[in-house]
């Protein structure tokens, strides 16, 4: 009998020092252009998570969940979730509401917000949602191509495992009412290194930025333009920058998101 006792008591113990899986909310909405590697792109993070054992992750093609009212069914509130992920394009069908329930969850609450490739062909009409990702799609001028990146924060969780300089076949965005002064980025495309000339070339200042972190009031946000075709989701050194940044982004590790210069 004392030994099953304490057989209990260890196994209580075990349970106690497991820390609790998070909650991810996985939008995959679109009402705009319609990207193939959405599904596979949602997949692999949800399947990280189990790998992991540090998150589950709801998956939805509707925003339906981005309220903090009462849900009937069984369905759950912007309460249950600890960060909201989106992979969406276009003018969602998120009413006034339901996007004050959006921005407080992260400001407010201190809740994580991800942005996956196209998040930021998001919302145009709702300055608020461009503040808090950081920017907004203005054209792909080199469309997918083999895209220079420059790691500029190797300190970073997730970052220290790419070199200092790669190439990925990608299509990477520049990026409008965006700003280093509001974000730190972790990557940004080459510029030395790209065709300036392009028409379709809007920045004079070069700056193409990757992949960036920013704290959005109590909340942290992490965005990366990556992950355009599907194949990028299959290279280890992706999922490993997905699992350190939704780790960041969960408040599971701690590092720095300061904005700073270009360097």
């Amino acid at each position: 009998m004392k030994r099953l006792l304490l057989i209990l008591c260890c196994l209580a113990v075990s349970l106690q020092a497991q820390p609790k899986k998070k909650k991810i909310l996985a939008i995959g909405e679109v009402a705009g252009y319609q990207h193939d590697s959405v599904s596979h792109g949602l997949a692999t993070i949800e399947r990280l998570g189990r790998e992991t054992g540090l998150w589950d992750t709801y998956i939805r093609t509707d925003s339906q969940l981005v309220t903090k009212k009462n849900l009937e069914g069984n369905a759950h509130n912007l309460d249950y979730f600890d960060a909201v992920i989106f992979y969406t394009t276009g003018e969602l069908k998120m009413d006034d509401q339901q996007k004050a329930d959006l921005l407080s969850f992260v400001k407010e609450d201190g809740k994580g917000f991800i942005g996956i490739h196209s998040a930021t062909d998001t919302f145009y009409n709702w300055p608020e949602y461009g503040e808090m990702i950081g920017g907004y799609f203005d054209e792909h001028p080199w469309g997918t191509f083999n895209a220079p990146v420059i790691v500029e924060d190797r300190e970073f969780p997730g970052m220290d495992h790419f070199p200092e300089e790669f190439v990925i076949l990608d299509e990477i965005y520049q990026h409008k009412n965006y700003s280093r002064d509001n974000v730190r980025v972790l990557m940004s495309l080459d510029a030395s290194k790209l065709d300036m000339a392009n028409p379709r070339v809007h920045r004079t200042d070069g700056d193409f930025a990757v992949t960036w972190v920013k704290n959005h009031g109590k909340g942290r946000v992490f965005y990366s333009n990556l992950g355009h075709r599907e194949e990028t989701y299959d290279r280890p050194d992706i999922q490993n920058m997905l699992v350190e940044g939704v780790k960041w982004t969960l408040g599971m590790t701690q590092a720095d998101a300061t904005p700073r210069p270009k360097r």
